[in-house]
């Protein structure tokens, strides 16, 4: 199991590309980029925008083939000029080219990968490969273009951006992440450990691959995750494969994001909904669960750095993070 990797901490100037990892930049969403652009640059960096990232490159529902995806993927690793890479949306592609991607090159020069839904398995995928460092955090069209940074509070908008800023230029712990309205807790307790998890259903889908995480990354680790456009009971299943997998049985904590268009079960006389499937299937295993935390298919994501150690504390209903996600380079 490799150690974990840290990217070099970013600097004023550096040079940030946006690229798309998995799906294309469908017609239309050409003022979200812009403005996505724009919060970057706002945090102090150079900015440019891939030719992947053009709504008339497209196959199917990807930005282009599995080949063409690795090849601009790599391209990116390779460039000692390019210090970090945001993905401009998520999609269904990521799962078609990780065999391609240049592993060696991410072990001689880590950078940031950024982006959430689809690109979590590529978070994912990396860190238990390479021990990369990956960042689960806003995607640059429909999150850091989106209307929340434009139109939403401006108090919090500056305390994202600047949060965002310390966790990819500081080498050092960015301590207690914002919440923007009270967190819940599901079950009492605390713990410690290693961020792991993203998009829930990519993490079980990772599972049947070579590039599953070693069992021993789920040990005291914090696993989080979140999920969109399922039926509870679709999330039973999938957490009881992470329980049949012995994921359940070695992790310390739990922390759920906000579910997006998540269904609870309305039959014959009964209800479940989002908390009553987690605390099922987790049973009487002994395991704090932190919900309603801010990631997830909605805006603004907390960044959420794969690998990094993090204190949840379910009964204060606070996340920390206790350890730089970047190191001095």
């Amino acid at each position: 199991m490799p150690a974990v990797l840290r990217p070099r901490a970013l600097r004023s100037g550096d040079l940030v590309v946006v690229t798309a990892p998995s799906g294309q930049l469908e017609p239309g969403e050409e003022p979200l980029l812009a403005r996505g652009v724009a919060i970057l640059e706002r945090m102090g960096f150079r900015v440019r925008v891939s030719p992947m990232v053009d709504p008339a490159r497209k196959r199917w529902w990807a930005s282009g083939t599995p080949a063409e995806q690795a090849d601009e993927l790599n391209a990116l690793l390779r460039d000692p000029e390019v210090r970090a890479v945001v993905a401009h949306t998520g999609g269904q592609a990521t799962i078609g080219y990780l065999d391609l991607i240049d592993l060696d090159a991410i072990r001689a020069d880590p950078k940031p990968i950024i982006g959430y839904s689809d690109i979590s398995l590529l978070h994912m995928a990396l860190h238990a490969r390479t021990g990369l460092v990956g960042f689960h955090a806003d995607i640059a069209t429909h999150g850091f273009g989106g209307d929340w940074y434009t139109l939403g509070d401006a108090a919090r908008r500056s305390e994202l951006v600047d949060l965002y800023t310390r966790v990819l230029t500081k080498a050092e712990a960015p301590g207690a992440l914002p919440a923007k309205e009270a967190w819940e807790t599901w079950r009492p307790g605390s713990a410690q450990g290693p961020l792991f998890g993203g998009l829930l259903n990519r993490l079980v889908l990772l599972q049947a691959t070579p590039f599953a995480p070693a069992p021993e990354r789920f040990d005291g680790a914090v696993l989080f995750w979140e999920e969109l456009q399922r039926p509870v009971s679709r999330i039973w299943n999938d957490l009881h494969t992470l329980r049949l997998s012995g994921v359940l049985d070695r992790i310390a904590g739990m922390v759920v994001g906000i579910p997006t268009d998540v269904t609870p079960h309305e039959g014959g006389g009964q209800r479940a909904d989002l908390r009553d499937v987690v605390l099922d299937v987790l049973g009487r295993r002994d395991i704090p669960v932190l919900a309603q935390v801010d990631f997830g298919h909605t805006s603004p994501n907390l960044p959420l750095p794969i690998g990094v150690r993090a204190h949840m504390d379910a009964d204060n209903r606070t996340l920390s993070l206790i350890e730089p996600a970047v190191t001095e380079g």
